[in-house]
């Protein structure tokens, strides 16, 4: 048998372990540095003090198993004895708990023995920062006064925010992943310089799809690919606003936009919506000259639920021409109408003025952080041209694998299914208000996930969110979403419920309310 190292099993395995540090090892080192020893201070001592202030300050938890001692000697390159010596000191001191055959543990501290970790000097944020700081709490989603059940009953959760359970095909979208990871595209993307636009495959892609089921009028030179609503939001903010402009929004309307606005240091001016969607003849005379951009939510007014009437759509793109203001048109809900198809979109009868946005997050999943904004080339090209700033490209192996999807017809077999079950929960929803609760008038929607419950004279939404609380039963206000007092009015999502939850949480709230 021959004495080379090839020959014998392991021995180049075991040089490569020794070689390369395992992950584990790298994060214990980064987690617990070792600080410069201090004058005449032994090793144990050392490691004993790094230990001790990792779990002072709360880097390592009470009942956290630490690794072996074997393994942090070799990740502070130590002999094991030392690491050894020092957690049977911190055993002794109480900080460690060494139990036989299990391992070492950290132990409760005693209240008040933690020390936080002192706070540096005070941060001197940009106007930016401050900004978007301060209009935090008044966007983020789900936001409302009540955030936790009151009682001890299991919570039942009609807050928006809330997203569509079980119905993420998770067995297709893992197919075109992996068909895509093996692709000539991703094989060339990993060499290739990415468009920042985005895989060219994917922005074909979404030209069929929003020419076929949204009316657009679009090319691939007119799409950029996003992270989501948010990141357009953003970018757009970026690139057109800023102190002394205006931008216009539906009252109520979405957060995440006000917030993106609101960032830019441009003032908000409030659309009130009725029953048609933005009171175009309303504002639009009134509109200030500095409005370079109005958002809209035209197919589903978020969150009204409502549709933008014929003739205001003419007002608004006849201001929009007029002023030389961009319509910001958010598509949000186009993919999950389930009782009526919405109109075509706003941007197919005037491509030169209006931006579309869209998102897969609510007819996908959020995590796939999917999504796209079509705009005239020009315009584009400058997002291109400033994206790299922050991000250069939208992730490619994610955008290759949606190409696949909606071109091979997963995207649209999906949304088949969705819309029916969607269907089947705002029904049972609608079912469950008329018989618990038939002095409310519920408006039924026609797309998205949640239904707008308008209050009779003299009910107060707050009051009523109080009460559902009260039961164990989370609500969202229509107030959340206002700028200026308006509507009385519950939001309550369905989406991620079954019809059973649903129609406990009705009869739970209905018995709240009496």
């Amino acid at each position: 048998m021959s004495n080379s190292p090839s020959a014998q099993p392991g021995r180049g395995a075991d040089r490569k372990r020794d070689f390369f540090p395992s992950p584990s090892i790298l994060y214990h080192a980064a987690v617990w540095p070792l600080s410069p020893a201090l004058p005449a201070e032994p090793q144990h001592a050392r490691v004993a003090r790094a230990l001790r202030e990792a779990v002072r300050d709360g880097r390592l938890m009470p009942g956290q198993k630490l690794p072996g001692s074997r393994e942090l000697a070799r990740t502070w390159n130590l002999a094991r004895n030392t690491v050894t010596d020092a957690l049977e000191q911190l055993a002794a001191e109480g900080y460690l708990d060494i139990r036989q055959r299990s391992g070492c543990y950290v132990a409760d501290l005693p209240p008040g023995a933690a020390v936080p970790a002192p706070a540096g000097p005070p941060l001197v944020l940009s106007a930016w920062a401050r900004r978007t700081l301060e209009g935090q709490g008044r966007w983020s989603a789900g936001a409302g006064a009540v955030s936790s059940p009151v009682s001890g009953l299991d919570w039942i959760d009609f807050r928006l925010g809330r997203h569509s359970s079980g119905l993420f095909p998770s067995a297709q979208w893992a197919q075109s992943l992996w068909t895509q990871s093996l692709s000539k595209q991703a094989h060339d993307a990993s060499y290739t310089p990415p468009d920042p636009r985005g895989p060219l495959i994917t922005r074909l892609a979404l030209c069929e799809w929003l020419r076929r089921e949204r009316g657009a009028r679009v090319t691939p030179e007119m799409i950029l690919l996003t992270g989501g609503a948010q990141e357009a939001l953003d970018a757009l903010s970026r690139l057109l606003l800023e102190a002394g402009r205006v931008a216009v929004l539906e009252d109520p309307g979405y957060l995440g936009a006000r917030a993106a606005f609101s960032a830019s240091g441009a003032s908000i001016w409030p659309l009130e919506v009725d029953t048609h969607g933005a009171s175009a003849e309303d504002f639009v005379a009134d509109l200030p000259a500095q409005a370079v951009l109005a958002y809209l939510t035209p197919g589903c007014q978020f969150p009204s639920g409502v549709t933008l009437s014929a003739a205001r759509r003419s007002a608004l793109l006849a201001w929009s021409r007029r002023s030389g203001a961009w319509l910001l048109e958010d598509d949000y809900a186009a993919d999950l109408h389930y009782a009526a198809r919405p109109p075509a979109s706003l941007q197919g009868q005037a491509p030169e003025r209006v931006l579309l946005l869209g998102s897969f997050s609510q007819s996908l999943a959020p995590a796939l952080r999917s999504g796209y904004l079509v705009a005239p080339a020009h315009l584009i090209e400058v997002l291109t041209r400033t994206r790299p700033v922050t991000q250069r490209t939208p992730p490619t192996l994610d955008a290759l694998a949606l190409a696949e999807f909606l071109s091979g017809g997963g995207y649209a077999k999906h949304l088949r299914r969705a819309r029916s079950e969607l269907n089947r929960r705002h029904e049972a929803l609608l079912s469950a208000l008329r018989e618990g609760l038939p002095a409310l008038r519920p408006r039924p929607a026609t797309a998205g996930t949640h239904l707008y419950l308008p209050l009779p004279p003299g009910w107060r939404e707050q009051d009523l969110q109080r009460r559902a609380a009260e039961a164990g039963v989370g609500l969202s206000r229509a107030g959340e979403y206002r700028l200026r007092a308006g509507e009385e009015a519950l939001l309550l999502a369905f989406a991620h419920l079954t019809p059973v939850t649903i129609r406990q949480g009705v009869e739970r709230l209905a018995l709240a309310l009496r």
